[in-house]
């Protein structure tokens, strides 16, 4: 029966088929494709040997994320984002949780006075953007930081959680994990958890969308969130060989 409530055949409890290409484009420090069902988004990463000036010259580092959406991404096309006077609200929102959630991931201060600015592009969007955004990311940014430490930019491989991101949402009082759009429009509660392979939370988004939710659906979702977490950071470390 379970099967049969979600449209791709899924379990409640199932990820989507998820993968991430290393090494994607030829110019970055860091590049992947991560698809994640029918959601698609090249990710890079790219060094910058400058910095915010509210750290300049203090010998710290800093990572910073931009997102954006092609316009046809969707199923019907949108205007591309410099065509309007400012960026959107959700694309603001999403590029600062992307930047704290590698912060959370990486000691970024120890790359030196050194910015690593992530791009994530999404050229197909399914569901969970942001999410797979994150995921792809750590994978993008570790490539960065290791080209650093291969150039003998810096000395020591700073210390990093792997790290990655799940959506929750609850839908006729069950809770289903890893949303596809057709869900996530629909779903009574709708959730974003960002957890590192410790099981420590960076960020947890969660608001009821048609219908309050208690503290036993809470712990649920966040039960079943660390289960599809930990799922995703094992294709990470896979796909880096850690």
């Amino acid at each position: 029966m379970l099967n049969k409530e979600r449209s791709d055949g899924r379990v409640f409890n199932e990820i989507r088929k998820t993968t991430i290409e290393r090494n994607y484009l030829k110019y970055p420090e860091g590049s992947v494709l991560i698809t994640q069902g029918s959601t698609k988004i090249i990710i890079t990463a790219s060094i910058l040997d400058y910095v915010p000036k509210f750290l300049t010259d203090t010998g710290n580092g800093w990572i910073t994320a931009e997102y954006n959406m092609l316009p046809r991404a969707t199923q019907s096309r949108n205007n591309r984002e410099r065509n309007r006077l400012r960026v959107m609200g959700r694309t603001h929102e999403i590029q600062r949780l992307i930047g704290r959630s590698m912060r959370g991931a990486f000691n970024y201060e120890k790359i030196g006075e050194r910015t690593i600015h992530i791009d994530c592009d999404v050229i197909q969007a399914d569901g969970g953007t942001r999410c797979a955004a994150i995921t792809g990311a750590f994978v993008a940014v570790f490539d960065a930081i290791n080209y650093l430490y291969n150039e003998k930019l810096i000395y020591d491989f700073p210390d990093y959680k792997v790290t990655a991101a799940i959506s929750l949402g609850i839908k006729n009082d069950k809770v289903i994990l890893d949303l596809d759009y057709n869900e996530d429009s629909k779903v009574d509660v709708d959730f974003n958890l960002v957890l590192n392979e410790d099981l420590e939370f960076i960020e947890i988004q969660g608001t009821a969308e048609g219908k309050t939710f208690n503290k036993d659906k809470l712990n649920e979702i966040l039960e079943l969130g660390q289960k599809g977490i930990l799922e995703l950071i094992q294709i990470q470390k896979k796909v880096l060989n850690l």
